[in-house]
């Protein structure tokens, strides 16, 4: 039988700790070995426990959980899951490389799951996030607070078993690649698990437009149009890319460029 997870818990709220504690004494493969009330303590006690999982706050007094994980670098640093009540900073915490996030208030099941996910670290090395991971981790970025913008602000990628959030800003164009959607930045493409439709309706119509079932076009990357059959257009954008589009989507394209008709 392997040795049980050393975990080490940070949180400034003593009732959160006590609640973290009842709850890691039921998984009998996991060993406590501390417990901080601000980030000093946090960096302290891993400098010294050495522990293989923490639970950590985000906002605490001195460094925030962030902070902790600067101050550990680029030395090695134990598995982290992310324990807070801001569903603000699921963008940093995956950024990272948080294991989990977990977003109070959570049940025994989630907690629960959470320590499934350090103990198939420990398996093995880590090479792809889970699909209910990824669609939490999408639902955290695209909707960072309690009212959430009508339009996103940023998309999210895939980088190998990476996360990468795009901001729309930097968008170029998007393009259909079978079950994906490639978005393109810059020199660079990265894939994205969304369809077409569904990023139609996420993204500003004031800044994209979908110009054919398989692309949709950032419109102030667009820098010539040139007509071609009755109904379509070639754009030509900044980078001298050229896509043209379908005759179906003839109208939304005169609107959105304002073409005569």
């Amino acid at each position: 039988m392997s040795a049980p997870l050393r975990v080490l818990i940070v949180d400034d709220e003593p009732l959160a700790r006590q609640r973290l504690k009842d709850l890691l004494s039921e998984a009998p493969d996991m060993q406590l070995v501390g417990e901080c009330r601000n980030g000093h303590e946090a960096i302290a006690a891993i400098g010294s426990e050495r522990p293989d999982l923490v639970l950590l706050d985000v906002e605490m007094p001195g460094p925030d959980g962030f902070g902790v994980l600067r101050a550990l670098a680029p030395g090695p640093a134990p598995a982290v899951i992310f324990v807070t009540a801001h569903r603000d900073f699921a963008v940093q915490a995956f950024e990272a490389n948080a294991l989990d996030y977990l977003l109070k208030p959570f049940d025994r099941e989630r907690f629960r799951s959470s320590l499934e996910r350090a103990r198939d670290r420990r398996r093995s090395a880590p090479s792809s996030l889970d699909s209910a991971l990824l669609a939490r981790l999408e639902a955290l970025a695209l909707q960072p607070s309690a009212t959430p913008a009508r339009y996103v602000t940023r998309l999210v990628a895939r980088v190998g078993w990476r996360m990468r959030f795009l901001p729309v800003e930097d968008i170029d164009y998007l393009t259909a690649e079978g079950n994906y959607v490639a978005v393109h930045v810059g020199k660079q493409s990265h894939l994205t698990r969304e369809t077409m439709a569904a990023l139609e309706e996420k993204l500003d119509p004031k800044q994209f437009l979908r110009a054919h079932r398989s692309f949709i076009v950032r419109l102030d990357r667009i820098e010539e149009v040139e007509p071609l059959a009755p109904g379509e257009f070639v754009f030509v954008l900044r980078d001298g890319t050229r896509l043209t589009s379908g005759r179906s989507y003839r109208a939304q394209v005169q609107r959105a460029l304002e073409l005569p008709a």
